[in-house]
């Protein structure tokens, strides 16, 4: 299989809408209710959303192609926590399904780590569901710690993860 890691440009919008919403509706349908998921997952919203934030040039985006198929995505920017200015935040990373554990998202959090490196940051954090334990275990693969810093999300918690890059 070829893999390509590229950034993120006009038009890409559908692809990472489309990648964020069914990586959730599988990641997530034991996490959050069926209400929750079915609101979060509106193609349309997300769209519009990644679309705005490539018109307003906000972040750094990520779509990693599988045989030139959209299978990938990661998007960073400055952490969003006031209490962590100095931090750079991995808002998300997400994957279809039916390529998980190939390798792909090893492959985009190398990249992803390694431009923040570049950018000239030295700590990274991230939130992530506190139920989702695949999640939190290939985070912890790659060096990530949390303190216990908690925060109410979508009527479940999220714990905040960092490590120095």
């Amino acid at each position: 299989m070829d893999c390509l890691i590229r950034k993120v440009q006009q038009g890409d919008e559908f692809d990472l809408a489309y990648i964020q919403t069914e990586s959730w509706k599988a990641a997530f349908k034991d996490i959050l209710s069926a209400e929750i998921l079915q609101m979060s997952t509106n193609l349309n919203r997300a769209t519009a959303m990644y679309k705005r934030l490539l018109d307003e040039n906000i972040g750094n985006g990520y779509i990693l192609e599988v045989d030139s198929h959209p299978h990938c995505i990661a998007w960073w920017d400055t952490a969003r926590d006031n209490d962590m200015p100095d931090y750079v935040e991995l808002i998300c990373i997400h994957s279809l399904q039916d390529n998980w554990r190939k390798g792909f998202g090893t492959q985009m959090m190398s990249r992803v780590m390694g431009d923040m490196r570049a950018a000239g940051y030295d700590k990274v954090m991230l939130w992530v569901f506190a139920n989702n334990i695949r999640a939190r275990k290939f985070y912890e693969s790659f060096g990530f710690f949390t303190h216990g810093k908690v925060k109410p999300c979508l009527e479940t918690e999220e714990i905040c993860y960092e490590r120095k890059l």
